[in-house]
């Protein structure tokens, strides 16, 4: 019995002090800066439609709360061109890719991408892991300066960068330069 009502204390504790934001709840973009080029991310059906116009010059959504140590996860399918995009980690100089790497021509998804240092490391196991026409999780968890990726619940990449700062927000990428289309859902923040 002990055991019963340690379990239920414990369960209901984490709920109570949970501090997970729902970024993107099908709904609505309340919890995101909006861009001049608001027309490149459609609310339609409870999915994210980002997808570039004619002059391909690329948008940021950014949330409007800044976060120290978060996991944030997202689910994801390409759907067309050549997929560019990712999550900006507190800051534009550090990012989670998804898709494909416009200096690799490679996908990279789930590697990190540091300004001035391209992807110092690589995600491992992602083309086995990686549904085409299909949907995605990824998830990343920042803790200090470590970055740790997971794709379809899988662990596929650790990097500690001194780049990045200690606090700032997330964004979502539509790469510039490129003809694409991609769709989210359930994007959620958990602070660590």
């Amino acid at each position: 019995m002990k055991g019963i009502l340690l379990l239920f204390l414990t369960l209901f504790a984490s709920c109570l002090f949970s501090q997970k934001i729902v970024l993107f709840d099908g709904s609505n973009l309340d919890n995101w800066v909006i861009p001049e080029d608001a027309h490149c991310w459609i609310v339609r059906d409870g999915i994210l439609e980002v997808k570039s116009d004619e002059k391909k010059k690329g948008s940021n959504l950014w949330t409007k709360e800044k976060f120290t140590d978060f996991s944030i996860s997202a689910d994801f399918i390409n759907v067309d061109g050549t997929i560019d995009s990712g999550f900006f980690l507190r800051s534009e100089k550090n990012q989670l890719q998804i898709g494909i790497s416009g200096s690799l021509k490679r996908d990279m998804t789930a590697s990190p991408y540091v300004v001035g240092k391209g992807y110092p490391v690589e995600a491992t196991g992602v083309k086995d892991i990686l549904k085409a026409n299909d949907w995605n999780n990824i998830k990343a968890e920042v803790r200090g300066k470590q970055i740790v990726a997971y794709l379809n619940g899988q662990k596929v990449m650790v990097y500690t960068t001194e780049e990045i700062p200690t606090e700032g927000p997330i964004g979502l990428q539509l790469h510039p330069g490129n003809e694409m289309t991609i769709l989210f859902k359930d994007i959620v923040l958990e602070k660590l």
